[in-house]
């Protein structure tokens, strides 16, 4: 391992500021980095280091600080106080900034809202209107000497280096459609993949071209493809081989939840294929190995299954199935973790790649909302973030052999919103041989969460196999102002309920409506006629037509109004004690997120 000073550090950005971590010595654990001045602003929203490791940014509410990390010293004070998202070109000479689209009476057309700053300098280069939230980001050559950016349909390209710099592209893709662009990180003159949406009664089209030889007829690949509302385009390391993953935000077959997903494979070769998947179900995970000659893809429903795959997409090695829905390899394409999070239990499987490709070790890390691999490859970080989890905020760092090397909890009246490594030039580090030998590490403070079957109150202290919902076994409670009868008259009901479970949904439910209690009342109680009022509430409000001025968000919030409606009626489902699927159970887990990001595309 690399001393003290040469290990990476933790950048922290929490409730209540921007603060840095750093070894205290040759071992563990964590403590705050004295050299770094720590910004105590209660608004720091973003943060970022540059890929070569030079410069940390963040942005605090007020300004953007651009931090360099040679002496921790602050640089230049950027005035960009919305500054929503942080993102550095290829080397760090670059540092762009991002912040939502507004106007108002006094400016109806708005103004800039994506800036380009020297980080040597703090000058701004480059700033134009960006409405998209999604896909933002301009895209570089990995010499960062070609500058692309797509804007109302057309990609615009800017030599930097050339005589007219930013001030004015030198070609342009494109036609008036909206799509996207992604630009290979390979050397040499960079290769671009283009994707345009398709139309009515036309597909979707993908195209690779070589810069500066853009000509519709000159592509050096091209893939079309039907059912694909939006695609996501992943370029190995060496920049050869590009993945696409598409989907639709609605299956029209009403077999996924999700929308209609599918992989395809493309190469600066000129070849294509579709990766074939063998389970059903939603695609997870989609990861590049750093070695760029194979991918893994964790796909199918629960459990979902890995597999990996050559660039001839043949399917070269299983990992089996299990409960998971994430891919991490380290820098060095010699370990890869394979997680579940979200609603999963938080598992994480390492695995040795190359010859041996075997699982040398597994850890719990319940509650993590990220994961994120040391640059020296041996050690990894989890951490638990508001706002996706706003209680038992910390992180943790852990070996690959499944020690537990450090543990922070983070203050209750806190919250702790990121953790990054620093990043370090390439090279910098060596890869090491994957050893077999288990290091030694910490007990974590933390409670173990409880494997024993939830029991009620009433049947505590019986014995598991007296207990039973509906059985007379269990004592009864006296509720006082019930009439009398009513107690028994009830446990009939329940029993009549466990035996329609048995049934077809479909005719219990119809049964249900139909069957009346001799007062008159229905046998569903008040509490059902509270639920079927929430779902007609939850339609009315879902239903609600909200519009921004971009067509492509107000899809997105229309289709995220009908997944929460759906959620809704489904809550409603698992309140009447129906049974449930595990992808009807993942869909409810998936509220919160949708309602945050709801919120974000509804901030104006």
């Amino acid at each position: 391992m690399a001393s003290a000073e040469e290990f990476p550090a933790l950048a922290l950005r929490s409730s209540v500021g921007v603060e840095l971590w750093k070894k205290a010595g040759t071992g563990f654990p964590y403590v705050p980095y004295e050299k770094f001045t720590r910004d105590e602003s209660k608004y720091c929203r973003v943060l970022e280091y540059s890929p070569d490791g030079r410069f940390l940014a963040w942005g605090n509410g007020g300004k953007v600080q651009l931090c360099r990390t040679s002496d921790w010293e602050v640089v230049a004070s950027l005035p960009r106080p919305k500054a929503f998202y942080l993102k550095f070109s290829p080397r760090g000479r670059y540092l762009m900034t991002w912040e939502i689209f507004c106007t108002n009476k006094d400016n109806p057309e708005g103004s800039p809202n994506l800036y380009v700053y020297a980080t040597e300098t703090g000058e701004e280069v480059y700033s134009a209107v960006q409405k998209k939230q999604v896909e933002w980001e301009p895209g570089w050559s990995s010499d960062e000497s070609i500058f692309a950016i797509m804007l109302g349909g057309e990609v615009f390209f800017f030599e930097v280096n050339g005589p007219d710099g930013f001030k004015s592209s030198t070609r342009k893709l494109g036609g008036g459609r909206n799509g996207c662009v992604s630009l290979a990180p390979n050397n040499g003159q960079p290769y671009l993949a283009f994707y345009v949406p398709g139309t009515k009664g036309s597909p979707s089209m993908c195209k690779i071209y070589q810069y500066p030889t853009l000509s519709p007829t000159q592509a050096i690949s091209s893939k079309s493809f039907f059912q694909a509302d939006k695609v996501e385009m992943m370029w190995n390391k060496r920049g050869t081989g590009l993945l696409l993953l598409t989907s639709t935000d609605v299956d029209q077959s009403n077999a996924s939840y999700y929308g209609k997903q599918a992989l395809h494979f493309m190469s600066t070769k000129g070849d294509s294929f579709a990766v074939q998947l063998s389970k059903e179900g939603p695609i997870h995970a989609v990861a590049w190995s750093p070695k760029s000659t194979e991918f893994i893809v964790v796909y199918g429903f629960m459990p979902s299954k890995a597999t990996l795959f050559n660039l001839k997409c043949d399917a070269v090695f299983e990992f089996g199935e299990s409960s998971r829905n994430s891919i991490y390899f380290n820098d060095f394409g010699n370990l890869v973790l394979l997680a579940g999070f979200g609603n999963l239990r938080g598992n994480v499987e390492c695995w040795q790649m190359g010859k041996e490709r075997k699982c040398i070790s597994s850890l719990q890390a319940p509650d993590s909302t990220l994961l994120e691999w040391n640059p020296n490859g041996e050690i990894f970080m989890t951490a638990t973030t508001a706002p996706r989890l706003r209680q038992s905020n910390g992180f943790k760092v852990w070996h690959y052999s499944g020690a537990l090397l450090h543990e922070t909890m983070w203050p209750a009246e806190q919250e702790l919103l990121q953790v990054a490594w620093q990043k370090f030039q390439p090279g910098f580090f060596k890869e090491k041989s994957v050893s077999a030998e288990k290091v030694v590490g910490i007990q974590s403070a933390q409670p173990k969460a409880s494997t024993q079957v939830y029991r009620p109150p009433a049947a505590r202290g019986l014995p598991m196999k007296v207990f039973d919902l509906y059985s007379d076994n269990v004592q009864k409670s006296t509720i006082p102002g019930l009439p009398p009868g009513m107690m028994a008259k009830n446990e009939k009901k329940k029993k009549q309920q466990q035996q329609k479970l048995q049934k077809r949904p479909e005719q219990q439910k119809t049964e249900e409506r139909k069957e009346q209690s001799s007062d008159g009342t229905a046998t569903n109680n008040s509490d059902q006629v509270i639920q079927d009022k929430d779902v007609v509430d939850k339609k009315r409000q879902y239903s609600m037509r909200i519009t921004t001025g971009d067509p492509q968000k107000d899809r997105k919030i229309k289709n995220i109004q009908k997944k929460l409606y759906d959620i809704t009626k489904l809550k409603v489902k698992k309140f009447n004690g129906e049974p449930l699927k595990d992808t009807q159970l993942a869909k409810i887990d998936s509220e919160a997120s949708l309602i945050e990001e709801l919120q974000k595309l509804t901030v104006s």
